[in-house]
């Protein structure tokens, strides 16, 4: 039999108070965002995830209809910007503009104070790039070999910069390079590659290890030569210049992506239609023009594509620093 008792006054206020509480959280979420967006990047004006995060975030702050202000807090391979993000209100208001090395920063740093996978919600990758490994142009090397001949010679001389160093992919590739080469170079650590870049004008490293964002403007001055890539095949951006497999470092492969991330726990909604915006914006003309001269491959994709690029870098560039000992801390 059915109950014929009216709910009590506490039961109504209760459901009052639920459904209040729900429309409230409904509204905030369907306003999102609400305010300002802050994208943190992990490493100093100028370099190449600068330069992309604002390029990108131009975009954004135009669909999404609120600024996207650049928030840069270099410093410790960008282990600084993600513990910040890691740590913020998951919102939707405050994002990472993340690089792959990233992905390497849980074996490289044994004090971080988050997970590099489970502490974010993966969003989109931006794009993908190899690393171009130059020198000075009044350096005598003309190809990898000579420089490796070189480091060969005069063992922990040369020295070398990384961009942001640390758990970067440009200083990874720099550390498997001297694995797979079998030469002692010294790296000397910057905080982002617009200072690395400024070092290597200046001769005061002799070797550097660079997205082509950034180093190109420099190589085609003729500032800066390039010695090789570390793709397998030849970058659009740099057809000229081989790669490292091409001058006899075997299987020598190192690529490098940027995407954007949120802090665990960001709703659902809020992420999706993040993905689905730098998917709108790297499908547009400018954009993807913006991205080949820089000497990137358009990213794209799904959320669950991204996060599942992330969880198996962070398998595969765990394993390799463990087996080389590689540690910064």
């Amino acid at each position: 039999m059915f109950s014929t008792k009216k709910p009590t006054s506490r039961r109504i206020v209760v459901a009052a108070f639920l459904s209040a509480f729900t429309s409230i959280v409904s509204a905030q979420s369907a306003v999102w965002p609400s305010k300002q967006v802050t994208l943190v990047v992990g490493f100093a004006p100028g370099g190449s995830a600068d330069i992309l995060a604002r390029a990108v975030g131009q975009k954004l702050s135009a669909a999404l209809g609120q600024p996207v202000v650049i928030e840069n807090k270099p410093g410790a391979g960008a282990t600084i910007a993600s513990a910040a993000v890691a740590t913020a209100p998951a919102d939707g208001h405050t994002l990472l503009f993340v690089t792959s090395g990233h992905a390497g920063s849980g074996a490289l740093y044994s004090t971080l104070r988050y997970d590099p996978v489970k502490s974010f919600s993966a969003v989109a990758k931006i794009a993908a790039t190899p690393i171009v490994i130059v020198a000075p142009s009044a350096q005598p090397w003309k190809s990898l070999g000579e420089m490796l001949g070189a480091a060969r010679k005069a063992p922990g001389t040369l020295n070398y910069a990384a961009g942001g160093g640390g758990a970067t992919t440009t200083a990874l590739a720099a550390e498997f390079l001297k694995k797979d080469a079998s030469v002692d170079m010294v790296q000397v650590p910057y905080k982002g590659s617009g200072p690395a870049l400024t070092a290597l004008l200046s001769g005061e490293v002799q070797v550097g290890f660079e997205i082509p964002t950034s180093a190109l403007p420099h190589i085609q001055s003729g500032k800066l030569k390039a010695l090789a890539v570390t793709s397998r095949i030849r970058s659009p951006a740099l057809p000229e210049v081989p790669t490292a497999i091409e001058q006899g470092i075997r299987n020598f492969e190192v690529i490098g992506w940027f995407g954007l991330m949120a802090p665990a726990g960001t709703p659902t909604a809020t992420v999706s239609r993040l993905n689905r915006e730098i998917n709108t914006l790297l499908g547009l003309p400018d954009m993807r023009e913006k991205l080949a001269s820089l000497g990137l491959e358009t990213g794209g994709g799904t959320s669950e594509d991204f996060q599942k690029l992330i969880e198996t870098d962070t398998q595969r560039y765990g394993e390799a620093i463990r087996r080389m000992g590689i540690k910064v801390d």
